[in-house]
């Protein structure tokens, strides 16, 4: 398989951020947010599985969103086979 030759002169340069995730907070783009009803959620944890930024934490068995994190993409709601994630209208902050 031929490989692609490297040109540095017509490569965007990678840029790797110095500072830590926990400073690159990014809750603040979204313009909806997942809300969870705890009644009827099953503990699957496909929201989990799927969740891009890993914001969904699992640790007390029920999922619960980390809105620091959450950009809104609602594929935690696309995915859920107990349709127990509505996606609601950001409030303002």
């Amino acid at each position: 398989m031929p490989r692609l030759a490297f040109d540095p002169e017509k490569t965007a340069p990678i840029l790797i951020s110095g500072r830590s995730m926990a400073e690159n907070k990014t809750g603040i783009w979204r313009s909806i947010r997942p809300q969870i009803d705890k009644e009827k959620c099953t503990h699957c944890m496909v929201c989990w599985k799927y969740c891009p930024e890993a914001c969904v934490d699992i640790a007390s068995g029920i999922p619960e969103i980390n809105m620091g994190y959450c950009k809104g993409c609602a594929i935690c709601a696309d995915v859920c086979p107990a349709d127990c994630v509505e996606m609601v209208e950001e409030v303002a902050r």
